[in-house]
């Protein structure tokens, strides 16, 4: 009987039977996006080339590619200062996100009094609050990295408290069974647990991070891709403007790469557990 128990052990972690297997498996869910774009790009290529858009309204890729390149220099320039506005205010929303979550999953009072306020200001529109960080910051930097903040840790302080309050109860019981403080099992023991969901509200807030910070400096500030996108506009220069767009998305897929990547180092893969079933 123990021969039997342990040998399928000794098949399950072989890691040469499976591991191409899995790794090829995740490399197809990438092709149809690949050719998806790739085709798309053409499509655009041709029709703008054909004649049937406007090229003062509407650039072709190549010529985004083109423009990219001539001002590349200048434009990173006035990316680098959205990038650090960006991770200054993630940072920010992450640790408070976490922190508030956690005192309303403690505290049922501050939970209902506080709550609703918190859900309220994500209801209002940036462009209503902007103009009040202005006269708050001014131009400078800080008042970027604040509405940066204050836009991203709802998602994370929500996805908190429901990832706490859906950690089973034994898992506390153990915990004080062996001797442990209710506080140390809430941060060494509960956190853990609702880590995959508290990560899932990092990811919400990382998708629209950089947008944020973008709008945030169109409607007041000195540098930054924002301003890059105004002074675009006000010339006419339609290239330029694809040329800022693109960057954001390109520097939000890479937060969200990294937010993958921290999540995959902290919790492994989260596939790890069914691949493992499936094995078995």
């Amino acid at each position: 009987m123990v021969e039997s128990d342990a040998q399928p052990q000794v098949r399950r972690t072989q890691p040469g039977r499976t591991q191409p297997g899995r790794v090829l498996a995740k490399l197809k869910r990438y092709v149809p996006t690949l050719v998806a774009v790739v085709v798309l790009i053409a499509v655009w290529e041709i029709w703008v080339d054909s004649g049937h858009a406007n090229r003062h309204s509407f650039s072709a890729p190549s010529e985004i590619v083109m423009a990219t390149i001539d001002v590349w220099p200048k434009m990173w320039a006035q990316t680098v200062v959205t990038i650090q506005e960006a991770t200054a205010g993630f940072v920010l929303a992450v640790t408070l996100g976490i922190l508030i979550g956690v005192l309303f999953y403690c505290s049922p009072i501050l939970n209902a009094a506080f709550f609703p306020l918190l859900t309220a200001a994500q209801t209002m529109p940036l462009i209503t609050i902007a103009p009040l960080f202005i006269i708050w910051f001014g131009f400078e930097i800080s008042g970027k990295i604040a509405i940066v903040a204050v836009f991203s840790l709802f998602p994370i302080a929500v996805q908190t408290i429901r990832g706490l309050k859906a950690v089973p109860q034994y898992y506390e019981d153990v915990a004080l069974t062996c001797g442990a403080t209710r506080w140390w099992t809430l941060w060494h023991v509960k956190l853990r647990v609702a880590a995959r969901q508290i990560f899932g509200g990092i990811r919400i807030s990382a998708s629209y991070l950089f947008a944020t910070a973008t709008t945030a400096e169109y409607m007041g500030a000195r540098k930054g891709l924002g301003i890059w996108l105004q002074m675009a506009y006000n010339s006419f220069r339609t290239p330029l403007i694809f040329c800022a767009t693109f960057m954001v998305v390109a520097l939000t897929g890479v937060v969200l790469l990294g937010v993958s990547l921290a999540e995959r180092l902290l919790l492994g893969a989260e596939d790890d557990a069914v691949a493992f079933d499936e094995e078995g």
